[in-house]
């Protein structure tokens, strides 16, 4: 396997993450402790938990939590549920079940770069530039001309990081029409699906749409439980579905047997958990958007989609990269410059930053980021 680049996201987050003050880039929702999701358990659901026995666990994943997880789609059964350790090892595992050397694969960008490394890593990509113009939507039509003879694979990402855009279901349905009369399957990176802003429908899932579709799902993002490192990807493929166990085998070989736990007892109240974290949205967003509209000579501002991250322009002389550096060095507010959602492969805006919010007490770093503006560019 080659080397893999330097992850450039997780090394800014390996030195400001838990050093800044105050985290205003975060991609996930609000989580919680220990007591506050075992307060949601059941007494047998408790006692299990209490009893687990901390042996080795299925590859595939328990099967109880595999049930559960079929259960958030319409058309999924166990069998087709693989658990993952995060996302991450999904993305990495999928990549490489699907695509050999003299393969052709299409993505998205901006992204989060494992998106694009590594299918880059084993064979050749195309990459279709999200327009801000056109609302950051995916232009299936530039989709089609990219389509080469030996193209493998289409992976989206929506609701989308960093821009938070849910794709139209006209244009999903068109971009699944156009990969089944290709052949081509369809890898959707859904972590944050159950985030919506205003109401707006849930993007529909890959895995229910279409045949050959990859749903990955995660813990971490709409529920707020990164620490569970509870991944999966749900898939109709049984054929592929023991192509990517058996790459397990050699990384993770098989998940936390009290993450799997917890996780069920999370995804039984799963609506509770995604009402709460919607409500939280939708009042940070209000002071989001009350914050720039004070500033709006700096700042262009818009309202997203759906998910807990949005990308507004920075529109100031000095530019988003020393904006977002002095922010956290003199006021220790992190965000996320446009540089880390660079790509090789396409261009992308540099005048972005991401700014999340899915957690509580944003109010004080919305207040430090307000001081720090005053301070410098009144």
């Amino acid at each position: 396997m080659p080397l893999l680049p330097d992850f450039k996201l997780e090394t800014h987050f390996s030195k400001w993450e838990f050093s800044a003050r105050y985290h205003m880039t975060a991609s996930d929702a609000q989580s919680m402790t220990m007591a506050e999701l075992l307060d949601m358990a059941t007494s047998e659901q408790r006692a299990a938990y209490d009893n687990l026995w901390l042996g080795y666990t299925e590859t595939f994943g328990d099967p109880a939590l595999r049930d559960i997880i079929a259960g958030l789609y319409h058309q999924m059964q166990r069998a087709d549920i693989l658990c993952f350790a995060g996302a991450e090892e999904g993305i990495y595992i999928a990549m490489h079940a699907l695509l050999d050397k003299g393969d052709h694969a299409i993505i998205v960008t901006p992204n989060y770069q494992s998106s694009e490394t590594i299918p880059l890593s084993i064979c050749d990509v195309s990459a279709i530039a999200l327009d801000p113009e056109d609302g950051w939507s995916l232009d299936i039509d530039v989709v089609s001309k990219a389509i080469r003879p030996n193209t493998k694979l289409v992976s989206i990402n929506f609701p989308h990081n960093p821009t938070g855009k849910v794709l139209e279901k006209e244009r999903f349905d068109a971009l699944v029409d156009l990969c089944r009369r290709h052949g081509i399957w369809l890898f959707s990176d859904e972590v944050y699906r159950g985030l919506t802003v205003d109401n707006k429908p849930v993007s529909q899932a890959a895995a229910d749409a279409y045949e050959r579709g990859l749903s990955l799902g995660v813990m971490s993002k709409a529920y707020g439980l990164p620490g569970l490192r509870i991944g999966w990807i749900a898939c109709r493929d049984h054929t592929l579905i023991s192509k990517m166990e058996r790459m397990k085998h050699y990384l993770s070989i098989c998940n936390s047997g009290p993450s799997e736990s917890l996780a069920k007892i999370a995804l039984l109240n799963a609506d509770r958990i995604l009402e709460r974290n919607n409500r939280l949205i939708a009042s940070n967003l209000g002071k989001l958007k009350a914050l720039f509209s004070e500033f709006e000579d700096l700042f262009e501002w818009y309202t997203p989609d759906g998910g807990c991250v949005c990308y507004p322009r920075y529109k100031g002389a000095d530019g988003v990269e020393t904006f977002t550096r002095n922010l956290v060095e003199q006021a220790g507010v992190l965000l996320l410059p446009a540089s880390l959602y660079h790509s090789d492969l396409s261009a992308t805006p540099d005048d972005r930053f991401r700014i999340g919010f899915g957690r509580a007490n944003i109010d004080e770093g919305i207040a430090a980021m307000r001081s720090h503006l005053l301070r410098n560019h009144s």
